[in-house]
């Protein structure tokens, strides 16, 4: 079978503005159901075109989907600047709407794209397009706010400033906007990109060339909170109002990873549809954000050879969703609902639902006898509180953050994905709870969770969480993660201050994993205040952390015991396997 490629189609929004367009047809006159995909990064590249976690074009051609991918306004040959969030749903819309009148068009169309190419998906989708019939957004997040801030006040640090610096640096290069770029600007973004240390600097505001290429990072920067300048960007709030099934795609170590799997719970129950609802799909495989993380192989970990995203082939699995959703077929065969890859068998499984069924939520609760610092401290996961209430300090000082080793990153500044975790677990910062040595197997699969009773001396702070599985090597490979901004953790818009020394108690979302710890493994925790540049510091002075100079070195106690009993919640699953 053939394709026809039409490059350069100038496709006319509301306000007059037309956006450059490129039309995948397959050979012969159609009409033909169209899949759109919209992108910040090039239309025309192959570093995202080309992406194996994404379907392939040629082969959605050859199944008889016109294919359609559009610059989003202002990048690539669309004009104008990039604001990113601003023009999405608008823009989404419209361009569904001119695709709906085409005469190659049958009125059917779905959408697709991983990362960025995912917000506009849900934005739109809340405003019922008629042709649309199905979205698979991978990689992303249905809340905008979330997106960036992955935990209420705290950035994700990472990977909103590199995400930021080469959007700038492309509107900051693109001609006929303002005037011409400032050499100094480029300048000097090119030379945050090669040095982190001065990507992450204090303050966080203090980004002259940076704000002068992309405004947007100021504006959002001033809005740590799930205020109303957030709320229009929220698409899970209106979940009622979105009709369509979605083919829902991360990795246990995507940024994402969370807010997939909330989308996807979300919609199975406040879906606007019956199709909404039942058609939702999640497959979640052993893979990073990052274009390099999608074989499975890590330094510190490999996951065989179905751990490749090549082995969980998405083209054929979109292909399926399509088929079924815009095409309408109920004979075709969708799969699984939820297909998830378990990691230490490192195996592929298909399930009912998510969360699983059967899962059963056990507390593993912290205690020492004071001394947790360190893996070498007497911190101890027990399955019941100890008997008399103690507690582990350490010193924050967000000027030697605990370095971000692996976990959920884009990888750009060091390792991402399952690392060891051995050097950091040296630090007198970072309190390690380990349990006895496994003489079964032990499946964790799902939401995991952390609940500490903490004070400080500070009026705000951070306190972090990572589920690690300790291998009987001693690699401490890390699972997954979360951070709790204290100031935050009542989960409002305005932060609220810390009475130093009370003791407060704080949830930390962990997010998700599917991990058989086995026989001569460990369970461990480790808690601390920082995860840099994971998340941004806290600087333990209260107020807005984007404008804030100064920093304060707090000490930060973790409590347990019956009294204050804080505890680990870990999803397992007792089925026979």
């Amino acid at each position: 079978m053939g394709l026809c490629i039409d490059t350069d189609v100038a496709v006319p929004m509301r306000d007059g503005v037309t956006l450059a367009t490129d039309l995948w047809r397959p050979a012969g006159s159609g009409p033909w159901p169209v899949l759109l995909a919209r992108t910040p990064y090039g239309r025309t590249s192959t570093a995202h075109l080309g992406n194996p976690k994404l379907p392939d074009i040629r082969t959605l051609v050859d199944n008889d989907y016109l294919v359609v991918v559009q610059d989003v306004r202002g990048t690539g040959q669309s004009p104008g600047l990039m604001e990113p969030h601003r023009f999405d749903q608008s823009d989404t819309v419209d361009t569904l709407a001119w695709i709906a009148d085409q005469a190659w068009c049958d009125g059917r169309t779905g959408m697709w794209g991983a990362s960025y190419m995912g917000f506009p998906q849900w934005q739109a989708a809340t405003q019922a397009p008629p042709a649309l019939r199905a979205i698979a957004p991978m990689m992303t997040s249905a809340d905008v706010y979330r997106a960036w801030y992955p935990t209420p006040g705290a950035v994700s640090q990472s990977t909103l400033f590199n995400w930021s610096a080469r959007m700038a640096m492309a509107n900051l290069s693109r001609q006929g906007n303002t005037g011409p770029a400032d050499p100094r600007d480029v300048a000097e973004i090119r030379a945050a990109l090669e040095d982190p240390d001065t990507l992450y600097s204090l303050p966080l505001g203090d980004r002259g060339a940076l704000l002068r290429g992309l405004p947007w990072l100021g504006e959002m920067l001033a809005h740590p909170g799930p205020d109303a300048y957030w709320k229009p960007m929220n698409s899970l709030d209106r979940s009622s109002a979105i009709t369509v099934p979605a083919l829902n795609v991360t990795g246990w170590y995507d940024v994402f990873a969370r807010e997939v799997v909330r989308s996807y719970t979300t919609m199975r129950r406040a879906g606007g549809s019956v199709p909404a609802r039942e058609g939702q799909q999640l497959i979640i495989g052993p893979w990073g954000h990052g274009d390099g993380a999608d074989l499975g192989v890590f330094p510190d970990r490999w996951f065989g050879l179905a751990g490749s995203v090549k082995a969980a082939a998405m083209t054929r699995a979109h292909l399926r969703f399509f088929d079924r959703w815009v095409r309408g077929r109920a004979e075709a065969d969708q799969g699984a609902r939820v297909r998830i890859f378990v990691m230490g068998p490192d195996r592929w499984r298909d399930e009912d639902d998510w969360p699983l069924p059967d899962t059963r939520y056990d507390d593993y609760f912290l205690g020492s006898a004071g001394r947790a610092n360190s893996s070498e401290g007497d911190g101890q996961l027990r399955t019941s509180p100890a008997a008399e209430d103690l507690g582990d300090s350490f010193f924050y000082d967000p000027l030697d953050p605990v370095p971000t080793v692996g976990g959920p990153t884009l990888g750009v500044d060091g390792l991402a994905g399952p690392a060891d975790q051995a050097d950091v677990e040296r630090r007198d910062d970072v309190l390690c709870y380990t349990s006895e040595f496994l003489a079964e197997p032990l499946e964790l699969t799902g939401h995991v969770a952390l609940t500490v009773h903490m004070s400080s001396t500070a009026v705000d702070t951070d306190v972090t969480g990572k589920l690690v599985d300790v291998f009987p090597d001693g690699r401490a490979i890390i699972l997954c993660e979360g951070l709790c901004r204290l100031g935050y953790r009542a989960g409002t818009s305005r932060p609220r201050p810390l009475e130093p020394g009370q003791i407060v108690e704080a949830t930390i979302d962990m997010g998700v994993t599917s991990n058989v710890f086995g026989p001569g493994h460990r369970i461990r925790l480790e808690v601390s205040s920082s995860n840099f540049p994971r998340y941004d510091r806290n600087t333990n002075s209260g107020g807005t952390i984007a404008s804030m100079t100064g920093t304060q070195v707090a000490r930060n106690q973790i409590f347990h015991g019956p009294a204050h009993p804080s505890r680990l919640t870990l999803p397992v699953i007792a089925r026979p396997r």
